[in-house]
């Protein structure tokens, strides 16, 4: 999968974390004693942040091999990568490595079990992730959620079009509104969240190409989504709102296009060994 991370992302992560030297080698005199990491993770999980853990390792000096890319299952106790180097170079960064590994597996991981839910209901559905990740951490989040099966919801302000209540505040008659939103964007799908059926269909009947059904219970989301489609064929209905792997499949049973969620963002980590041995 190409998902560009830049060389400067990278680099200030390691800059975050090393700074300028390793104290603990230097002070032991290792820095320069040859040595090996191999990387697995404890448990199966779906790997993420592979290539870019290897590209930490290769910009403090370390020779790198993925053995198991990102978006694949591993087993567990199963090596995934190889990094061959000094001391002083495998422990500048082998933490921040293990910590973009652990992060990154773990939404790939919860990911992969949503849509894998979602999909025994609904085989056509699609799993989209939000903009409410970490700050900071957007390019491993989304890479991770790609990793696990999920199209991206928003990459940002710029991408979509997409009104909340918080902009509908700020208007007399919002659906008045998108006609002209259409006209100004034309190229642009327009997308409105709602509060409850008659809101939803009131955006649609007024043009709206999506409506992002906002913590509509199962059942009224499934009538919602019988009436909608019966008049609008053509309009996307998405669900949004406290949705996650334990309940994705019931929402998804409701006949929507696609769940939105943030909830992959938020758990723990995968537990990814890293066993160091001497060369």
């Amino acid at each position: 999968m190409m998902f560009y991370i830049s060389d400067g992302y990278i680099e200030e992560l390691i800059h975050e974390d090393l700074q300028h030297m390793d104290l603990t080698t230097l002070s032991m005199g290792i820095e320069e004693v040859p040595g090996q990491i191999t990387a697995f993770p404890k448990r199966g999980c779906l790997l993420a942040g592979v290539e870019e853990a290897a590209r930490i390792f290769e910009k403090c000096g370390a020779e790198a091999e993925i053995l198991i890319p990102s978006g694949t299952r591993a087993e567990g106790g199963e090596s995934c990568l190889i990094v061959r180097g000094t001391a002083g170079r495998l422990h500048a960064c082998y933490k921040l490595a293990q910590n973009v590994m652990e992060y990154s597996s773990g939404i790939a991981t919860r990911t992969a079990a949503m849509l894998e839910a979602a999909r025994a209901e609904n085989p056509g559905i699609h799993v989209a992730v939000t903009r409410k990740h970490f700050p900071g951490a957007k390019a491993l989040s989304l890479k991770a959620a790609l990793a696990g099966g999920a199209s991206l919801h928003r990459l940002g302000l710029s991408d979509s079009i997409l009104a909340f209540d918080q902009h509908r505040v700020f208007t007399d008659d919002f659906t008045a509104l998108i006609p002209r939103m259409a006209e100004a964007f034309p190229e642009k799908k327009i997308e409105a969240e709602a509060d409850g059926p008659e809101e939803a269909m009131s955006y649609l009947r007024a043009g709206a190409d999506m409506v992002q059904c906002e913590r509509f219970a199962p059942e009224a989301l499934s009538a919602f989504v019988k009436e909608a489609k019966s008049a609008f064929p053509k309009a996307v209905i998405a669900a949004a709102g406290g949705i996650n792997a334990d309940n994705a499949g019931e929402y998804a049973a409701a006949g929507v296009d696609i769940l939105v969620t943030s909830w992959v963002y938020f758990g723990k980590p995968e537990d990814i060994k890293m066993k160091f041995s001497r060369i």
